[in-house]
């Protein structure tokens, strides 16, 4: 199911926080993304300029106008401003029941200044009871419980298990405004507090956290993640979301945070690089297909003795590949690129390696000279300490047997002598590890100048000429 998410909040014209970044959120973790304006905000990265509050009555229409079509997953309400627009919306809330709410109760300024009066602060703490989840930062979170702002961890815990009984809801405690190289949150509730951990990011450019973490949690929970599941996989989002920030370029102030750095590696501009050099290595790809071992195997014609041969020289390889991926993994720049590589490396030696052995005794082996150059070339190109090189030479055996894998999927009986080697080839889940790593190196090629680029390009070259010498070596024994 696609959650269907419906954005109450204001708005922010260079995109960094209010809707926009709602909408960013959602669509981020898979959401359909919906919005209802509350305010219209003249802002930028340097601060609000003005703010204009359209008719409640427009604001009761744009809600109706929604609820009456379209099913709602999940509701999350940011920016309200005065107690017509909360108690308009209150009133949307009773009457269309929506299952998920999620409340981020825009009440002081980055400034430390109050943004409602009395009466309207009043009645966000009415509306915390109709929420599911509460997302205050430390100065909202004081102002709920009428106390002064947590400056301790303790502190803090202590007024969201107040604000959780008063209001009868689950409350998301936000560290972030603390002091200190770790930056905690916690899912608190009836039954307890559920810290979730994390290290804070250095950087300015924090515009629209509290707005695309409370979307991404409504989301989370629409497809039916726990609060505490939620919070940890919207954490790991977001500290992602902020070191890619500065990347983005936008404005002159407080920037926003990047709501597409998970998916941006893996978007087909139609001319990426990985493409590119597929293309650029066709004769050397036609002669893997033209390659004795590689039609005796598709046939199944191929010499049992060649066979062994070769999966003896490939678990040698794949020892050596899984350090290369290793070492992809404590280069890589971004978290995510780290898990994945890592990830690749264990593959390697726990499911792959695992079918060589069904096939072959590994004792005594020792690489021949194609194994070795083959992996010589990898760890080489690993002791430069270039990523973007590193990735280039590693993505060969990804794509190239998934191109393999992909043509000769449903071309053989179960009975074919190598069927079992013929279905690893084409299995799905490695094909859609090819595509990751493909879009890992393409947004490297994509942040690499034109020299590394040119290094890159040799480097994948150079593989997919050692991988058709790794093919071609069963049947010579060089």
């Amino acid at each position: 199911m696609i959650p269907r998410v419906l954005s109450i909040a204001g708005t922010d014209p260079t995109g960094g926080a209010g809707i926009q970044a709602d909408l960013k959120s959602i669509a981020a973790f898979g959401g359909y993304g919906m919005a209802a304006v509350t305010a219209l905000v003249a802002q930028n990265t340097l601060g609000v300029r003005s703010v204009h509050v359209p008719p409640t009555t427009f604001l009761d229409a744009q809600l109706r106008a929604v609820s009456d079509d379209v099913t709602i997953d999940a509701v999350k309400i940011g920016m309200l401003g005065s107690t017509d627009v909360i108690a308009t919306v209150e009133r949307w809330l009773h009457a269309a029941e929506p299952p998920i709410v999620v409340l981020d109760p825009v009440m002081v300024a980055t400034s430390g200044d109050r943004l409602l009066d009395t009466d309207a602060e009043d009645a966000v703490r009415a509306l915390c009871r109709r929420a599911n989840l509460v997302t205050p930062n430390l100065p909202e979170l004081a102002v709920l419980v009428r106390e002064p702002r947590a400056t301790t961890w303790e502190a803090a815990v202590t007024q969201a298990r107040r604000l959780a009984a008063s209001a009868e809801t689950v409350v998301l405690l936000k560290g972030g405004h603390l002091d200190g190289r770790e930056c905690p949150d916690a899912i608190v509730d009836l039954t307890g507090v559920h810290p979730v951990p994390g290290r804070r990011v250095d950087t300015p450019h924090t515009h629209g956290t509290g707005c695309s973490l409370s979307s991404a949690m409504a989301t989370l929970a629409a497809h039916g993640l726990s609060w505490t599941d939620a919070l940890a996989r919207a954490k790991r989002w977001l500290t992602g979301a902020l070191e890619h920030a500065a990347a983005l370029n936008v404005g002159r102030g407080n920037g926003p945070i990047d709501h597409q750095h998970e998916l941006r590696p893996h978007i087909d501009l139609g001319g990426s690089w990985s493409t590119e050099q597929w293309d650029a290595v066709a004769v050397t790809r036609a002669d893997v297909d033209a390659c004795a071992f590689v039609r005796g195997l598709a046939s199944g014609d191929l010499d049992r003795d060649a066979f062994a041969w070769y999966l003896g020289q490939d678990l040698l390889y794949l020892r050596e590949y899984a350090r290369v991926l290793a070492r992809a993994a404590a280069l890589a720049p971004t978290v995510d690129e780290q898990r994945f590589w890592a990830a690749a490396s264990v593959s390697c030696l726990a499911e792959e390696a695992a079918l060589h052995r069904s096939h072959v005794d590994p004792a005594g082996l020792e690489p021949a000279t194609s194994t070795r150059a083959y992996t010589d070339h990898l760890h080489a190109t690993s002791a430069t300490g270039s990523y973007a090189v590193l990735v280039a030479a590693i993505l060969p055996c990804f794509v190239l047997y998934t191109d393999i894998g992909a043509r000769w999927r449903g071309t053989f009986a179960p009975t074919h002598p190598y069927a079992d080697w013929l279905t690893a080839y084409g299995d799905e889940t490695f094909a859609a590890s090819s595509a990751e790593a493909a879009g890992i190196t393409d947004a490297a090629a994509r942040s690499a100048s034109a020299t590394l680029r040119h290094e890159m390009a040799a480097a994948y070259e150079r593989s997919m000429a050692l991988e058709l010498a790794f093919f071609e070596a069963p049947l010579h024994r060089a």
